[in-house]
């Protein structure tokens, strides 16, 4: 496999984490104020592991939603660690 695949492929795996811990933490406490830092964190690996394949496929499109995506959830991280 190659690499480019394997880290679009290591960053699903770090997305499929971020998931259920934050949605079971909604549903548990009926709140969505409370973010988990851990959450952003995987988070922003799985955005960044999609990035690298997004660049290493070279599709534009991909690469900008990443970038942009990065850039939001990266002030929100942020935020949360100065909190």
């Amino acid at each position: 496999m190659k690499f480019g695949n394997m880290v679009g492929w290591l960053g699903v795996l770090f997305g499929f984490l971020v998931a259920p811990p934050q949605l079971y933490k909604i549903i548990a406490t009926g709140q969505t104020q409370a973010i988990s830092l851990v959450t952003y964190i995987f988070l922003m690996l799985a955005m960044t592991c999609y990035l690298i394949h997004a660049i290493h496929i070279r599709s534009k499109v991909f690469i900008a939603a990443q970038a942009i995506n990065l850039t939001v959830n990266g002030i929100i991280l942020a935020l949360l660690l100065v909190r």
